[in-house]
């Protein structure tokens, strides 16, 4: 039993799940390295999420990402429930959190929830400990509605995510614009939302050798442009697709794009027939699913990383590039320009065209000096941004918290 002890709770993603994997991706990344960070700081964590393996042992509910950090995977629901049916799920899942509490006597000083269904239930578990409330969004869904025409979210999810932003003693946004769209689009109020932006494993994500990259990679003389993500709309690779078509270069190109849509709807099928209805379906290898000890790897071997999202809370990819010292081409949405600092460590692109996005591709695939530049400052940038710095950030959140109810508690 630890009074420091915070607990997380990341319901429909586990921070054990790999990226890439079903809906796994930077998120799940963020609460494992986060978690971890946090333990090593000397802020022990308890990651509370939902069983994402069929017929686990129950002695393997409790698995540990350090000392000091913990995943335990609760059960709720048949594990092929759709994602669009977890709200349903929620009460049973909370009454298994407070039964696991109770049984192992366990005290914690802050819940911190990611995502909104997350923290419909870190509101509840919040209150019946009596602890501060700390949310992380990571997507908002009316932030989501207005990046990209067409898009819809459930009117629920809007509603629940209101409701948290005006209950949670603390918000944490990654950057100014997402802070600036909860007060906008959600009425929040900005004194009790708290800037903290993502953070990068910097011994994993460091810059190797280009030309060793490129042979391990089966890659010859081309200039390599790369994209990391999951393969759906919200993300853009139609962009890069037809800002492919654009390039006016004397050089071979190859394009890779690493992820893939997992088969659901088809998002890479349209996406080769575009290329090659576009003439470059030779130019553009859609790589699939690479596991994360191998991106470094391709993230050195590429001459620019491609961020065409239409919305990006933070940008996690765009910091891996910087991290292994490749420049990044980026939308300016979301996060990304709180990541990408133009003109130093990359370009970002007002302007969702082709064309837009081609001139400053040939900007840095032509120019070697600029390429070697920019890759130094972005390293530098990234080393302002790791996992320990950003633990150390939202530590001071739990600190000023803990403070305030004492004193509460005092008058």
């Amino acid at each position: 039993m630890n009074e420091a002890r915070v607990a997380f709770i990341s319901f429909h993603a586990s921070p054990l799940a790999a990226p890439g994997e079903g809906k796994a991706g930077g998120m799940n990344v963020y609460v494992r390295q986060l978690a971890r960070a946090l333990g090593d700081a000397g802020v022990p964590v308890d990651v509370f999420t939902r069983e994402y393996r069929p017929g686990a042992a129950p002695e393997d509910m409790i698995e540990r990402i350090s000392p000091s950090a913990r995943v335990i995977h609760l059960p709720a629901g048949d594990p092929d429930t759709p994602m669009d049916d977890f709200f349903g799920l929620l009460p049973s899942f909370l009454a298994e959190m407070q039964a696991f509490t109770l049984r192992n006597v366990l005290t914690y000083r802050a819940v911190h929830s990611h995502y909104w269904l997350s923290g419909w239930l870190g509101q509840r578990f919040g209150r019946w400990l009596e602890i501060p409330q700390v949310i992380t969004f990571h997507t908002l869904s009316r932030i989501k509605m207005q990046s990209r025409p067409g898009e819809r979210e459930p009117l629920q999810r809007q509603e629940v995510e209101e409701e948290l932003i005006a209950s949670a003693d603390r918000i944490v946004a990654f950057s100014p614009h997402e802070r600036d769209a909860m007060a906008r689009l959600y009425g929040g109020d900005v004194s009790k939302i708290q800037l903290a932006p993502c953070g990068v494993d910097l011994g994993r994500f460091r810059p190797l050798d280009r030309e060793e990259s490129r042979q391990r990679l089966g890659l010859n003389g081309d200039k390599v442009l790369l994209f990391v993500g999951r393969i759906e709309s919200l993300k853009g690779v139609e962009l890069l697709v037809r800002t492919t078509a654009h390039l006016d270069t004397c050089e071979p190109v190859k394009v890779l794009v690493v992820g893939d849509d997992n088969g659901q709807d088809r998002e890479v099928d349209r996406l080769r027939e575009l290329a090659e209805t576009l003439e470059v379906g030779d130019s553009i290898d859609f790589v699939g699913r690479v596991a994360q000890d191998e991106l470094p790897v391709y993230y050195s071997a590429a001459d620019v990383c491609v961020v065409p999202s239409f919305y990006e809370s933070f940008g996690l990819a765009a910091l891996e590039s910087m991290a292994c010292g490749t420049p990044v081409v980026a939308s300016r949405v979301g996060g990304l320009s709180t990541v990408v600092q133009h003109g130093s460590t990359g370009y970002l692109k007002a302007w969702r065209c082709p064309e837009a996005f081609a001139n400053s591709v040939e900007m840095l695939i032509s120019s070697k000096s600029l390429q070697h530049s920019m890759g130094l400052a972005a390293r530098r940038r990234a080393e302002d941004m790791s996992w320990d710095k950003v633990a150390e950030r939202i530590a001071e959140i739990y600190d000023t918290l803990a403070a305030e109810r004492a004193a509460a508690n005092a008058t």
